[in-house]
């Protein structure tokens, strides 16, 4: 079976939306494993992957895929496909659930096509799934349904140090390395990458937070994602957020995720208001910014990477 990626029509706007060095980096991870080199693995469990095709722009992904899936033969595409044939769900021994950005040319050793900004997963029926991420909320949403999926049972590393006066509840994965201190819950599903670190009283509840992040006392991380490398300091609140990598929030910060008339949050995309479906939004943070103290982030912006914001800011636009 040959795995071919493509760009999607609107990867071009999809990119600006979702802050692309955030999300879809080549460093981006999705609970401790690469972003597409999770989705390769997804998909190899359904079928027999030997070989994948990959656009050109993303010529980066060949070391990595070599270094993952040694087996599988790599190759470059300048033609960016959007024919789509219709999906035959007989040919193979399990249904996928797919969008139609998802083509399956027919036969049992044709090609499987998935647009590059995606993620891949197994539904409880067995069924796989796409999940195509064109705008922020997408994503969150994904990482919510990954780990209602495949966090189901909790798992703590024996090299991990959680205090006696801290609460597991509900299912988590705690990695090697975690130190969870004095008086803390964590409330799954959630995951804890390695070597992360979760202060004194802090509530960490349905996220997802990757390795080497550490978050100070008394913080509540909710519905969010941390891409690694984070510093949070204390008497934070990151709620229903993407946070990129290497982000440092200064103390007594949050991102407030609902508007006071309670209507969805909308989401400025090539300066276009865009309603983003939900009244529970935070924000997009990029890479490499610094938070100041007391900042306030209000529902639905974005904070470009390597952007510094000063002290006792409120974030309108």
């Amino acid at each position: 079976m040959k795995l071919i990626f493509f760009n999607n029509v609107n990867l071009d706007s999809a990119h600006s939306s979702i802050e692309n060095d955030t999300i879809f980096s080549l460093s981006a991870k999705l609970m401790g494993r690469h972003l597409i080199m999770r989705n390769i693995a997804t998909l190899n469990t359904v079928y027999d992957i030997k070989s994948i095709e990959i656009p050109a722009d993303l010529y980066l992904l060949n070391n990595l895929i070599h270094q993952h899936f040694p087996s599988i033969d790599v190759t470059l595409t300048q033609t960016i496909d959007t024919f789509q044939e219709t999906i035959n769900h007989n040919s193979h021994s399990r249904n996928a659930s797919l969008g139609s950005d998802l083509t399956r040319l027919k036969g049992p050793t044709s090609s499987i096509r998935i647009p590059s900004n995606s993620i891949l997963h197994i539904n409880a029926e067995g069924e796989l799934v796409i999940d195509e991420i064109n705008y922020p909320w997408d994503f969150l949403k994904s990482v919510q349904k990954i780990l209602d999926m495949e966090v189901t049972s909790t798992k703590v590393s024996s090299k991990a140090k959680i205090s006696k006066t801290s609460i597991l509840e509900g299912p988590c994965i705690i990695e090697k390395g975690v130190v969870i201190d004095d008086f803390c819950k964590i409330k799954g599903p959630a995951y804890i990458g390695e070597n992360s670190f979760i202060g004194m009283g802090s509530l960490v509840r349905n996220s997802i937070i990757e390795r080497n992040t550490r978050i100070g006392f008394n913080c509540e991380i909710g519905k969010s994602y941390f891409a690694g490398n984070d510093k949070v300091s204390h008497h934070n609140v990151i709620l229903d957020t993407i946070v990129g990598q290497n982000v440092w929030f200064g103390g007594y910060s949050g991102t407030a995720n609902v508007l006071l008339d309670r209507r969805n949050v909308r989401y400025k995309v090539n300066d276009i208001l865009m309603d983003t479906g939900t009244d529970h939004f935070g924000s997009v943070i990029g890479n490499n910014c610094c938070i100041g103290a007391s900042v306030i982030i209000l529902p639905g912006r974005k904070i470009p990477s390597n952007s510094q914001i000063q002290a006792g800011t409120v974030v309108k636009s």
